[in-house]
């Protein structure tokens, strides 16, 4: 059976509808960077998640290649993933316009940087698209609190003012920096999914009143 981040962490990808605290250890990924309303068609957001996905599968399907990547487990592609800030330095959904985002899917911890080069040489050479913007991203995310958002993403104010609210009675503050951001992880497929019904897990980094 193919290995699945989802149930094997879940405490990384399946949080409760109330918040909670939670270190995250560091990550990697194949990750993207742009800017811009994400809902528009044609947007920097849209064009990012094909250029994640063809890595993502041109990694995972290397298997039936004559390519080989040492320690290799079969695996579902983990979910699209977001770090959204402004250059506020906060993450304001009222005004998407001044969104920037790194969107970026986790990768299995066998994918070095040379073998996520191949697999970039490799999906431009079959796909005939530029991956050029494509990165390896090593995310350390640390101290945050997470919290599961179900419904629409307009509506994902409400359950951070309760994540804002919970940190605080806990003694620690949000901590949103130029390296630690807003972060969501799309665990519903919106073309399949009633809006009502999306579930979304939030994180956002936060650090001891004290500090």
């Amino acid at each position: 059976m193919a290995f699945d981040f989802k149930k094997e962490y879940k405490e990384f990808y399946m949080p409760a509808r109330k918040p909670a605290l939670v270190t995250v250890p560091p990550m990697n990924y194949v990750a993207v960077r742009g800017k811009g309303d994400p809902n528009q068609e044609g947007s920097e957001y849209k064009r990012s998640i094909d250029l994640l996905y063809g890595i993502a599968y041109t990694i995972k399907m290397s298997k039936l290649g004559d390519h080989r990547i040492e320690g290799y487990f079969d695996y579902v592609v983990p979910p699209l993933e977001g770090l959204w800030w402004t250059d506020a330095g906060r993450f304001d959904y009222t005004d998407k316009d001044a969104l920037q985002f790194i969107s970026m899917i986790r990768l299995p911890d066998f994918v070095t940087r040379m073998e996520f080069d191949w697999a970039v040489t490799e999906a431009t050479r079959k796909k005939k698209i530029d991956y050029s913007a494509v990165e390896f991203l090593t995310y350390d995310e640390g101290l945050c609190v997470q919290c599961m958002h179900v419904g629409p993403y307009d509506g994902e104010p409400d359950t951070i003012a309760a994540m804002e609210a919970f940190a605080t009675s806990c003694g620690h503050r949000t901590a949103l920096s130029p390296t630690r951001h807003h972060h969501e992880i799309y665990l519903s497929d919106p073309r399949k999914t009633v809006p009502e019904k999306l579930k979304t897990a939030i994180r956002i980094p936060v650090s001891e009143l004290s500090e």
